[in-house]
């Protein structure tokens, strides 16, 4: 059984660093945390906090929607790297991910996974803002805020640890659920509220605005950012953006913050194209009807620079086929395709809307020229592969999905794909099998047993894949068990 220590200074550290609900008026509502006791000097190890890291971010999955589409994945992991590479702990693994929440907000957890809201990104208004908030949370890492909490020696399997996690992160969107699961995991005797120490979130600044010097983005976008949030709320009444609760800012902490900022040369800080494309793209799927988001970007397609309003037609082509306006969404793409040849996300567009369009024959002619140009490119890699499959063609597909998943981390699309191939190929069991781990990826354990017991039925006369499949199920059952013990 595979155990941590105790799992409460844990919670202590991490609702430092995660949602922890808004204020209301029922103060028997408030998150607390038992008195810890005597600290015993265990330390928390790197193995187990990446061990916990890697089974958290897959418990938040059953809470929260995190964002699948592989340009934003790819394009928040690239300036996240950027961020860590001039951190003072390089070498350190980091995730960063995006929640699609309109919420302004982002957050740490143990072994490097940092996420950050969609409505943040959609509410910044600078590159430089967005990188200033991965900075602070890259910062409470390196400083091991998270490490000063882990103490005290008791054991627990790593499935409760994350369940209580996830408990802890349901309690932000709604007070009573949040305590009917905090419950359910056992977390009684709550005593105190925990909140990162003012020391912590000065050093958090501090950090962050070195990082973001080194990283040639604009240190004065931190407190920049602070206010305009701090601001935003002064006649809201309770809409307080998440991220101020967590991370409270007062007049004084913007004080100290811009006075830092004030001693790094000034300059200018452009954005790359990728955030306002990726901003863009983020704010059609947020939108609340397609027809809001057409609106929307027709306000703006000719405001800004030439870049800018490239960027608002790219919105606008995105809009359009979302309102299944095809035939000038496609318009669009194409002459941004012509205008930037070395952009994917124009292909990838295109593709997308020819797609929708049911023309899987364009699309597949779209994403194979592109491929010859971005042979790399995980997001048309996929869209590829799709349309392979939507045209009966597994067995291209297959080949391609050897390729592709030798060289990227696995996730519940990629398994589900590699399911589809193999149930187009008749092979039933090996279906099952990647059914299950995309169901195990995206926190669902007890599925994931179920479906690997069809796949054992249809396995018929293959003993290795029999094997296999039987070692997976012992595997997933002992973690059930353990969790059910500890609870």
């Amino acid at each position: 059984m595979k155990t941590l220590p105790n799992l409460f200074p844990l919670i202590l550290s991490i609702l430092q660093l995660l949602w922890v609900g808004r204020p209301t008026a029922d103060e028997s509502l408030k998150i607390e945390l038992p008195e810890m006791g005597d600290p015993t000097g265990t330390s928390f190890t790197p193995l187990q906090e990446r061990q916990l890291g890697a089974e958290f971010y897959r418990s938040l999955h059953q809470q929260l929607e995190i964002n699948q589409d592989p340009e934003i994945a790819d394009y928040i992991q690239r300036l996240g790297q950027q961020l860590t590479a001039n951190s003072d702990k390089p070498d350190q693994p980091f995730h960063f991910f995006v929640v699609n929440s309109p919420a302004i907000n982002a957050f740490a957890g143990p072994g490097g996974y940092i996420g950050v809201n969609s409505g943040l990104i959609i509410a910044s208004e600078s590159e430089s803002e967005v990188a200033s908030v991965l900075a602070h949370e890259i910062a409470h890492i390196t400083q091991r805020h998270l490490f000063q909490a882990f103490q005290e020696a008791s054991r627990m399997s790593l499935g409760t640890a994350a369940a209580m996690l996830a408990a802890v992160l349901i309690g932000s969107q709604s007070a009573q659920a949040g305590q009917a699961a905090m419950m359910a995991a056992q977390a009684a005797s709550l005593q105190r509220q925990i909140n990162f120490t003012r020391d912590n979130e000065a050093e958090a600044d501090r950090v962050g605005m070195q990082i973001l010097s080194k990283s040639t983005f604009d240190p004065r976008s931190m407190p920049t950012f602070f206010e305009r949030l701090q601001q935003s709320t002064r006649f809201s009444g309770t809409g307080i953006p998440e991220f101020l609760l967590t991370h409270p800012v007062t007049t004084s902490r913007i004080s100290d913050t811009r006075a830092r900022a004030e001693k790094f040369p000034y300059r200018q800080y452009p954005d790359s194209m990728l955030y306002q494309l990726t901003r863009a793209k983020l704010r059609v799927g947020t939108t609340r009807t397609a027809q809001d988001a057409v609106s929307y970007f027709h306000l703006i397609e000719r405001q800004g620079t030439a870049e800018q309003q490239d960027v608002a037609r790219y919105g606008l082509a995105l809009a359009l086929v979302a309102n299944m306006q095809f035939p000038e969404g496609q318009e669009i793409l194409r002459s941004l395709i012509g205008k930037y040849p070395e952009q994917p996300y124009f292909v990838n567009a295109l593709a997308l809307a020819q797609t929708e369009a049911k023309d899987y024959q364009a699309a597949e002619k779209t994403l194979q020229a592109g491929l010859r140009r971005f042979p790399e490119n995980r997001a048309m890699t996929l869209r590829y592969v799709r349309t392979l499959l939507t045209n009966r063609k597994p067995e291209e597909a297959r080949k391609l999905m050897q390729r592709y998943a030798a060289s990227n981390t696995p996730n519940s699309d990629l398994y589900e794909l590699l399911a589809e191939i193999h149930s187009q190929l008749g092979q039933p069991a090996e279906s099952h099998r990647f059914v299950a781990e995309a169901y195990y990826t995206s926190g669902h354990t007890r599925e994931a047993i179920q479906q690997l017991l069809f796949a054992r039925k249809t396995a018929g006369s293959d003993h290795y894949l029999a094997a296999v499949i039987d070692e997976r199920l012992k595997e997933l059952r002992e973690e059930q068990r353990d969790q059910r013990e500890n609870r």
